[in-house]
This record gives structure tokens, sequence and C-alpha cells, in this order.
């Protein structure tokens, strides 16, 4: 082993001679790094292997390629890259190939490679990269859609990332997310194709080379990749899925119009379809025109759109008299009545739609139980008396409403109430009344993530931002939230690492805690998402 070891260090002089001779690095830093370059040989070659070994090798040497960029832009030195920083990356990669072969099943291991390679590599050394990791994790379609979305949009080969989509829908056949992101790409690739041809028209060029059919730039081959996916997978769902992607192209109006009717011919019975009906409404584009030029005329186009979607949903509760469909048009009037309006006449107009779509799905005994709860304490209401009082009573009159609402209101219906209690604590009492705030309701479940996600924001305003109370408040959250958020997680650790009073050595603890409460794709996307952070992104 020992010699193995002599080989390898010796592999490293031609490299580190150049680091020294250029004035990159003095003679006791090259000792240095070839001391520490003999532990980390040492230990990814003796017989017992431990992954944690292979990783500390590989961020040590990227570590050492960053500290070389940034000595190269100081002295303005950018010449023997390819016998000083090649020879690192070359190497590392070695190191990755041996820990991904005997660590076949860890996923992070294969995007912690995919992130080194994307920032250092060849684009074909990439290729090969995501060629190994696909056949070792087929099982995997968000991998299958990784590889394909670089093909396209990094190498600019639409016909690798056709053919990695093919190959991910054989192993997955019914994967909606597939189908949706390879619809994405043929609409994106014939977009392309569109402006290049444009490109050529507009320089007067010859288009000779440019054999692309009618067809393949009306965006043919998306439609029949929907054709396709709709004969396997079923559902408004999906459908709508499709849409909201195919709306992004303006070039591909009849296809969108294709799948518009097909949406409604083929499911009429599903309340998801009436529900994107009714709010297409809202997004119709008027003529230049016929653009309304002051507030008050806004207000009335704006009124004019929502009662268009609500005759829709009048109409959907007739054809689909159904607890689901109320539950749609209950939701659009909420949504509605919850955006902010400078205009009383639309904020009342909501509010009275509102009431009266409650009234009619209880009389008809077809409001959720969930709706019902909501209905009953009348939280439209209380939010309304609440941003009231905020204008024309004191602070401890509106406070006394925000109290009394949050008794009255419980469930998922308080929410959005504590949401707006501690909004409103920190614009008319400031940071202490905020926290007074926080902790009479820190033990009143549910919260949204929000609620935590704010507390943090206005302690990072504070001239002295306390990392004991950040501490606090991510730790709440993370009670809450800590199995499903990867951003929570992810901003703890940075907050750790970038605070003045911060503990870096508390992030290796705080990462192990995720890993353990994450679950599924949340824990494939903190892993992504913490592999991309230690490569520097």
């Amino acid at each position: 082993m020992a010699e193995i070891i002599q080989e390898r260090i010796e592999d490293r002089i031609p490299e580190l001679e150049q680091l020294e001779r250029i004035g990159l690095f003095s003679h006791a830093e090259i000792k240095a790094i070839i001391k520490k370059a003999s532990d980390l040989e040492y230990k990814i070659q003796r017989r017992a292997l431990f992954k944690e070994d292979f990783i500390n090798y590989v961020q040590y040497e990227i570590n050492l390629l960053e500290l070389i960029q940034r000595r190269r832009r100081r002295i303005k030195y950018s010449f023997k890259r390819d016998e000083i920083e090649h020879s690192i990356v070359q190497r590392v990669q070695g190191v990755f190939r041996r820990a991904s072969a005997k660590w076949k099943d860890d996923v992070q291991l294969w995007l912690s490679y995919v992130v080194f390679c994307k920032k250092w590599a060849t684009k074909a050394q990439l290729s090969k990269v995501f060629s190994a990791m696909l056949a070792i994790h087929s099982n995997k379609p968000a991998l299958w859609i990784m590889a394909a979305k670089w093909e396209m949009e990094d190498r600019l080969s639409s016909e690798s990332a056709r053919q990695l989509f093919l190959r991910a829908l054989r192993f997955h056949p019914e994967c909606p997310k597939l189908y949706q992101e390879y619809f994405r790409m043929e609409l994106m690739h014939a977009e392309k194709l569109r402006k290049e041809k444009q490109e050529f028209e507009k320089a007067d060029m010859d288009m000779g080379d440019f054999d692309h059919p009618e067809e393949i730039l009306k965006g043919e081959l998306a439609r029949i990749i929907y054709k396709n996916s709709i004969s396997k997978i079923k559902g408004a769902e999906f459908h709508v899925s499709l849409l909201s992607v195919v709306q992004l192209f303006d070039f591909a109006k009849d296809l969108q119009k294709e799948i518009y009717d097909d949406l409604q011919a083929l499911h009429t019975d599903d309340p998801l379809t009436w529900d994107y009906v009714a709010r297409g409404e809202l997004e119709i584009e008027l003529q230049p025109e016929e653009q309304p030029s002051t507030k008050k005329a806004k207000a009335v186009e704006m009124c004019r759109r929502e009662e268009r979607s609500c005759a829709v949903y009048e109409e959907a509760v007739k054809t689909l008299p159904t607890e689901a469909m109320w539950k749609c048009y209950i939701n659009f009037c909420l949504e509605r009545f919850s955006k902010k309006t400078s205009s009383e006449f639309l904020r009342r107009k909501r509010l009275e739609r509102t009431m009266i779509t409650f009234r009619k799905a209880n009389e008809l005994k077809l409001l959720s139980e969930f709706h019902y709860k909501e209905w009953q304490v009348c939280l439209p209401l209380w939010i309304s008396w609440a941003e009231w009082s905020e204008g024309t009573e004191s602070q401890e009159d509106t406070e006394a409403i925000f109290k009394k609402a949050i008794l009255a209101v419980t469930g998922a219906s308080s929410v959005t109430l504590k949401d707006k209690y501690l909004d409103w604590a920190y614009q008319s009492g400031g940071y202490k009344k905020a926290r007074a705030v926080f902790k009479s309701l820190q033990e009143i479940r549910p919260f949204s993530v929000e609620f935590f996600r704010k507390m943090i924001q206005f302690e990072k305003e504070q001239e002295s931002c306390k990392m004991a109370n950040l501490r606090e408040y991510y730790e709440r959250a993370l009670r809450e939230f800590g199995s499903v958020d990867s951003d929570l997680w992810m901003a703890y650790i940075k907050e750790e690492l970038n605070h003045p009073l911060g503990r870096p050595e508390n992030c290796g603890q705080i990462y192990w805690r995720a890993m353990k409460m994450l679950q599924g794709e949340s824990a494939e996307l903190f892993v992504a998402k913490h592999a991309m952070h230690q490569a520097g992104h």
C-alpha cells in the first residue's frame, strides 16, 4: 500500500512544481499539501474503506481548486491550466468513480459527482457520468429528467435529450412527470428551430441546410407526445398540467386549443376541468384600446372578469352538484377575497360573493366539513374586521379583535389569521411586539411555514441579530415542518455558516437530522441542494 501511495504522490509532483514555480503557492504550502495528500491517500487505499474518507478527499481537492482560482485572479495569471487544474480534476474524477462504484446506491454521492463535473469537467465527461448513474438508478424518473434537461439546455443536443426521454419512458411508461418534461422539451426544440429560421430569413441567407418540415416547426412532435401520453395517463389533473406547459409557447396556440377542447370533452365530470375553465376567464387578454386607464376602471374590469369566472362555476355546480365542485367554487371566492386591493367596491363585491357561495352550498348540504367550520366562524369577516380596525381603531382595539379571532377560528382556517396577526404586530409595534405575539401563539397549532419564516426575517432585520433567537425559530419551524420542507434545513445550515455567532461545527449534525426526518422526494431534493451548496453553487 505504501508503494501505491508513494506513486500517487509522485504523480502530483509536476503540478505542485508548477504551482510553486508560477508563484501561486509557497514552498511551505506545497509541503503542507503533500502531507495532507498523503494522509488522504492512505485513508482511501487501506483495506477497510469508508465513504466519508472519499468525500473528505474530494472536498479537499475542490477547496484546493477554488483556492487556485482565487490566487490566479489575484495575480492575474491564467496559464498552465492543463498541467495544474486539469490534473486535479482528473484525480477527483477517479476518486468519484471508485466511490460511486463501491457505493452504487448512494444518490447523494452521484449527485455530488454530477455537480462537480458540471463545474470542472468537460461536457463529454458529464454525459458519461449521467450514463453510469442512470444504468444503476434507472428506477428514478427525476434523474432521467435531470440528465435530459442537461443535454437539452447545456449541451444543446435535443436528439440526446429525446433519446434519454424515450429510454426513461420504457422504464416508466406511466410517469406523468416524464411526459410533461418530454412534452416541454419538444416545444422548446420547436421554438429554437423557429428562431433559427427567423434569423436565416432576417439575414437573407441560403436556407438549404435548414430542411425541417413545417409540421416540426409547429410542434407536431409535442402533439404526438401529448396524444400518446393521454392514452396512458387518465384524469384532468395530467391534462391541465400539459396545458400549463403549452400555454407558455405562443406559436403553439392550435395545440393549446386542441388540448383545451379535449379537456372539456373528456373530463366534464371532473371538478378540476370546470375549475380550470373558470379560472381561465381571469386571464383573457384585452385589446390595447380596451385596457382600463384609471384605478376605478381597472377594479370594474377585474370585477367583470371574476363574475365571468363565477358564471362558469354556477354552471359547474348545476352540471356537477358535488361537494368537490362546490369546494373549488368556494376556494376561488376565498382566494379572490384574499387578494389585496385599494378598491372598496371590489373588496365588498368579493366578500359578498364569498358569503353567498358559502350559504348556497350549505343550503344544498354540499359544504365540506372543512368549509363548514370555516363558514361557521366567518373567517373572511374576522379578517375584514381586523383590517378595517387597523385603519380606524387603536392598537389595543385591533389586538383585541385578533385575540377574539384566534379563539374563534380553529383548525386549518386559523393559519392565515396567525400570519396576519404576526404581520400586524411587527408593523404596529416592532420586533418586541412581534416576538410577544409569536410566543403567545407558538403552541396553538396549526401553523404555516411562513409564520416561522416571518419571525426569522424579523430577527435578521434587527441591528443586533441574535443567533440564539434564530436557532429557536428554526427549531420550532422544523418541529412542525422538518419532515417535508428541505429549504428550512438548508437555510438553517447556511445560517450557522454565515452568522457571526454561528457554529459551523453544528452543520454536520443538522445535516444528519434532516436526512432522518425528510422523506421521499423532499430528502432527494435536500441532498441535491446540499451537494450544490458544498460545490459552491
